[in-house]
């Protein structure tokens, strides 16, 4: 069994949702297991690049995952040994939507500069 280099976590928001774990949730269940695959090889290989990983800007990167008949992408963090995922979508155009990029963008930023990310990671180790 291979170890993992980063742990996953989810990014949680104040309403205590946790947007990724339910868009996941959405999703058919060969979709889910695809997702599932290339997240683990993200968590096992990490730092990666292409053509599965991408960075988007400092601190931000995209998992770039090929499902059947479309393309799904998970933006995600690292901080403190955790791969935080911050948003997921499947693309409907070349282009990474400005909106979908900064919705992560603001998550990042959370995650990197909250008192929020701190709390969650002691409440989680207790």
């Amino acid at each position: 069994m291979q170890q993992l280099v980063l742990k996953v976590r989810f990014f949680r928001q104040l309403s205590g949702s946790e947007p990724v774990r339910e868009w996941l949730g959405a999703l058919e269940l060969a979709d889910k297991k695809a997702i599932g695959a290339d997240i683990k090889t993200v968590q096992i290989g990490w730092p990666l690049g292409m053509p599965l990983v991408r960075k988007l800007a400092r601190d931000l990167w995209e998992v770039r995952i090929h499902l059947h008949q479309r393309i799904a992408r998970v933006l995600f963090t690292v901080r403190d040994g955790e791969m935080v995922l911050l948003h997921g979508f499947i693309k409907k155009s070349q282009m990474l939507p400005k909106s979908d990029f900064d919705l992560a963008e603001t998550r990042m930023k959370e995650v990197h500069d909250g008192v929020r990310y701190e709390q969650e990671t002691r409440r989680k180790r207790l």
